[in-house]
């Protein structure tokens, strides 16, 4: 007997039991595909299996249900594999070891799989069922969505008829996902000019500590400082104030999370020290509060470099540099006017650094309007063109725009409302998740996103609700046999 086999709807915790049985990280995903061509067969199911391992099964609607629309009902069959220090398991080859704990179904010592496993789960109990009303399904489970939506993005949309999809990924019960940003990366390159360092200066650091940082999408309207564009605002005014040089400028590490800190090596006069210091501690007040409310722990440091320094940039270079940390967009641009406090564009200046003779200005722009965020790499490209930089701009994902007519969206509010007396939550995140590059691919089709309760996710503590898979269960049951 398994774990979950006394656990109601006995189908959906059965196969989530087994899925949990078959090793099927990210990039590990060829057991679980196999498996569930395997699943296809043994019940008579269309199948098909793409070169990339994304599976689509296909089953015709039941009685009644004919001639109703297509549903995609849509997953990923990739988990994010962690495990606590003192925890002994392969996620090559060993199952998970489940265990529950009053309402929560947990994994002993390691993640659960519930993302995305149970909307696998939701979807193989209603292609094995008999009696389940629907209308005509494709159930879409792509692989290697934790790691960069790989599988979305290979799968060929021509293979898929439904345009409506429900998908699966959601994890707070009683919300629906109606939108997300697309995104695209930028990177400013400013080929450096060097000139020898004169000897009379003294070489010191001034280095931005104490911001929160976070996620540029999902903490960027909480209003916290980006290091590198303080960094910019700092060099600027010392420039106005008295001469001195840049030997280097380093802030950040990654183009979506939002810069904690920032370094730039300046030479300065003896005799503009006493200026310099009455300076970076008039930032440091400046920025305390400014940012009182969002980053109480700023700080704007100095401190003198025994090493002597070789090398520094021209004066063209350096005008360049900090015109470049002032001028290149970021933060929030437009906020949706259909969804309250939702960041519809922003674009963020997530790393400055000194490369060989080049500085590199790499930034993140995210808008769920695609003429938006093209706007934005316009004014990146206008930036560029000013200062004579190269401007390289890639890794360009759709987003899933919201929708103001959705049929689907309105089928599952008004059931909701029906089946818990309240209505769910509307809401749009400002990432990017599989459903704008399948959207895409479907040619526009009607999405949402829902799921049950899942806590924790991608750690070691990730557990499931039962109770919230037994209503949203009952509520997705009761959304199919809707759609005629």
């Amino acid at each position: 007997m398994g774990v979950l086999s006394h656990l109601e709807p006995k189908d959906v915790f059965y196969y989530f039991e087994e899925i949990t049985k078959i090793p099927h990280g990210s990039g590990n995903e060829k057991a679980i595909s196999d498996w569930l061509v395997k699943f296809a067969n043994e019940h008579n199911l269309e199948v098909i299996q793409d070169k990339a391992n994304n599976i689509i099964i296909k089953k015709s609607g039941t009685q009644g249900y004919e001639n109703a629309p297509t549903v995609i009902l849509q997953g990923h069959m990739d988990m994010v594999c962690e495990k606590n220090k003192d925890t002994s398991h392969d996620f090559e080859k060993d199952p998970l070891k489940l265990r529950i704990e009053g309402d929560y179904i947990y994994a002993t010592g390691t993640t659960l799989g519930a993302d995305n496993g149970i909307a696998m789960a939701y979807a193989l109990a209603i292609l094995a069922s008999k009696d389940i009303p629907h209308p005509p399904l494709e159930v879409l489970l792509t692989v290697e969505e934790e790691t960069g939506m790989g599988g979305a993005m290979a799968i060929d949309g021509s293979l898929l008829n439904g345009k409506i999809m429900i998908n699966m990924d959601s994890e707070e019960e009683g919300k629906l996902l109606v939108s997300c940003a697309g995104g695209v990366r930028t990177r400013h390159l400013l080929n450096i000019e060097w000139m020898d360092a004169p000897s009379n200066l003294v070489p010191y650091v001034i280095a931005i500590r104490g911001l929160k940082g976070g996620h540029s999408g999902m903490e960027i309207d909480k209003g916290r400082g980006n290091s590198n564009k303080i960094m910019g605002r700092i060099l600027n005014d010392l420039s106005n104030s008295f001469d001195f040089e840049i030997a280097e400028i380093n802030g950040g590490s990654k183009m979506n999370a939002i810069p904690r800190e920032c370094d730039a090596v300046v030479l300065i006069n003896e005799e503009d020290k006493t200026n310099f210091e009455a300076k970076i501690k008039e930032w440091d007040e400046i920025l305390k509060n400014e940012l009182r409310a969002s980053d109480a722990g700023v700080s704007v440091l100095f401190s003198k470099l025994e090493n002597k320094i070789q090398k520094v940039f021209s004066k063209e270079t350096k005008e360049k540099a900090i015109a470049a940390l002032v001028l290149i967009p970021n933060g929030i641009k437009t906020m949706s006017m259909h969804i309250k406090d939702l960041v519809e564009s922003s674009t963020n200046l997530g790393v400055v650094a000194t490369e060989g003779d080049t500085i590199r200005f790499e930034s993140a722009l995210r808008s769920s309007v695609r003429s938006l965020k093209y706007a934005i790499l316009n004014e990146a490209e206008m930036v560029a063109k000013v200062l004579g930089l190269q401007l390289i701009a890639d890794s360009d994902y759709p987003e899933w725009q919201y929708n103001p007519d959705s049929k689907i969206r309105d089928v599952m509010i008004e059931i909701y409302k029906d089946m818990f007396g309240s209505e769910p939550e509307i809401y749009a995140i400002h990432a990017g998740v599989e459903c704008g590059l399948l959207g895409e691919k479907l040619g526009g089709a009607d999405m949402i996103s829902f799921g049950p309760n899942l806590f924790d996710v991608h750690t070691p503590d990730e557990h499931m609700s039962i109770s919230s898979v037994q209503r949203m269960w009952n509520y997705l049951l009761k959304v199919l046999a809707a759609v005629k």
